[in-house]
């Protein structure tokens, strides 16, 4: 097919234009593997050289080095020290000390023994008292810090040489080199960042890289409620508890396939609704509160508000107490306008439970998307409107062409954290139904109701089962990452604002 001008595409309906592009869509398909195949390729022949130059670089560093710098390859901080720069020498030898400390008498037994998580199980004494064998879980999560310890030895030992090298060009080229009080006035100047951000960068690694790394690897073991430690070891398994998610025959693997597989579609619908409901009703009361003519604004925002003003969670619990059934107070008006016929179980029935957490979500997430969206209507431009109206556009013309195009190109990056956010939104589900109503047909005591996080909750808390708890935690992340990275990517504001219609 002929490229089109733009003049021929204007021409085309929508069905033709629908047709061009879903067209032109299957045709790129082996472009676009072509052009990853390349990146790859390129990305792994870059990586190679990389290396292969970094080694290289490092070996002419100790070659052509003096006598300082060929003993600051073995003693950290040496050559610094020796040209006049003792902070920065110290601290680099003092990092090396602690590590060779750190592994000497604590880190090394644990590092020693990840391969196989221990080998001495616990006993019954002579006494009667049990005797403590190996700890799994210690030596997993001691290994663990300590090949991150390492890593930090190697770029710690790398910024050493780095140093050496640009010390020794200094004193070749007869620069002056900065001295220790340089050091600590460009720390609480030039590079004060980096001061304020040692502590957090630190805090980052320790309270959140290295539990999902543990994580990670706890989804390769047996760890559950069998191997639980101190009393009984865990070990390495491989790739076995991903496999329960692909069997499919009548074992313990279909069936937790099957669970994963309904509570995740359960969870991207729960997600999108609970997402959109919000969003589309809080711009809706937004716009009627903001419409010219509505008195007492200021009293409805008020009232909106009172309902987040409450802690989320004494408000969620009393209203799962308000559904139950039969003496919640909802029962109580359905049965005296009934007469007593007409009794609901929303927490008993799988749809209505469904249905019924996603209307509470809706009180409970408008108040929020009213303030966000009163502050954006408010910038909108009065000119686009007062135009529309001259034109004779209808009001749903104008919220169609000019209200929401402008609410999706400021909210898109809040509307994906959103999305994102109530996949993992644990209070709701959680303090609403706790997952139920429970089913036999489900996995690890999962529920119609329960979201990934919920179950992975309490497949780690009430069933001991860190190992699938483990795995759900990975698939999770994988799905939020990749739905992420594609709504990114097609969302308006992702583009320039010039580009912005």
């Amino acid at each position: 097919m002929a490229q089109l001008t733009d003049l021929e595409y204007l021409k085309l309906n929508k069905a033709q234009r629908f047709g061009l592009k879903f067209t032109a869509f299957f045709k790129a398909i082996p472009g676009w593997f072509k052009n990853l195949g390349i990146k790859i390729w390129t990305f792994m022949k870059n990586f190679f050289w990389g290396v292969v130059n970094f080694f290289k670089n490092l070996g002419l560093t100790f070659w052509h080095g003096d006598w300082k710098t060929k003993v600051s390859y073995f003693v950290m901080g040496f050559g610094s020290v020796m040209r006049g720069q003792w902070l920065r020498g110290i601290l680099f030898f003092l990092f090396e000390v602690v590590f060779i400390l750190y592994m000497a008498l604590f880190g090394g037994k644990f590092l020693g023994q990840l391969y196989i998580l221990g080998q001495n199980e616990s006993s019954m004494g002579d006494d009667g008292t049990i005797v403590y064998g190996d700890n799994s879980f210690n030596i997993l999560l001691y290994g663990v810090l300590s090949l991150f310890f390492i890593v930090a030895l190697i770029y710690t030992w790398y910024l050493n040489i780095k140093q050496n090298k640009i010390g020794e060009d200094y004193v070749k080229a007869k620069k002056q080199l900065a001295t220790a009080k340089d050091d600590v006035k460009a720390l609480v100047d030039k590079d004060f960042y980096k001061t304020l951000l040692a502590l957090p960068t630190l805090g980052i690694l320790i309270f959140t890289v290295l539990p999902i790394f543990f994580m990670i690897l706890v989804a390769f073991t047996n760890y559950d409620k069998s191997h639980f430690p101190p009393q009984n070891l865990f070990g390495w398994v491989g790739y076995d508890n991903f496999g329960l998610l692909f069997q499919w025959s009548n074992s313990e693997g279909a069936s937790f396939s099957m669970t994963f597989g309904q509570i995740l579609l359960w969870t991207l619908v729960w997600a999108f609704f609970a997402t959109f409901t919000n969003y589309f009703l809080g711009m809706l009361v937004a716009m009627l509160i903001n419409k010219k003519g509505i008195k007492l604004k200021k009293l409805w925002r008020t009232v909106l508000v009172f309902s987040i003003a409450i802690p989320q969670f004494i408000s969620i619990l009393f209203v799962s107490n308000m559904f139950q059934y039969p003496d919640g107070i909802i029962n109580g008006i359905l049965s005296a306008i009934s007469g007593g016929k007409l009794l609901i179980d929303f927490w008993g029935n799988a749809w209505i439970a469904r249905i019924t957490v996603i209307i509470i979500n809706v009180w409970i997430g408008v108040p929020y998307l009213m303030l966000v969206v009163t502050g954006i209507l408010m910038n909108i431009p009065a000119d686009l409107y007062e135009s529309a109206n001259i034109d004779g556009a209808s009001p749903w013309q104008q919220y169609s062409k000019i209200t929401l195009p402008y609410m999706l190109f400021i909210t898109g990056p809040y509307l994906l954290t959103s999305f994102t956010g109530n996949m993992n939104n644990f209070n709701v589900i959680y303090l609403l139904t706790g997952g139920g109503p429970k089913v036999q047909e489900y996995y690890g005591n999962a529920g119609k109701t329960d979201l990934l996080i919920t179950w992975l909750f309490s497949l780690a808390v009430n069933d001991t089962n860190y190992k699938l708890a483990a795995v759900i935690g990975i698939m999770v992340f994988i799905v939020v990452a990749v739905l992420s990275l594609v709504i990114y990517n097609i969302i308006p504001s992702t583009r320039n604002e010039e580009e912005f219609q």
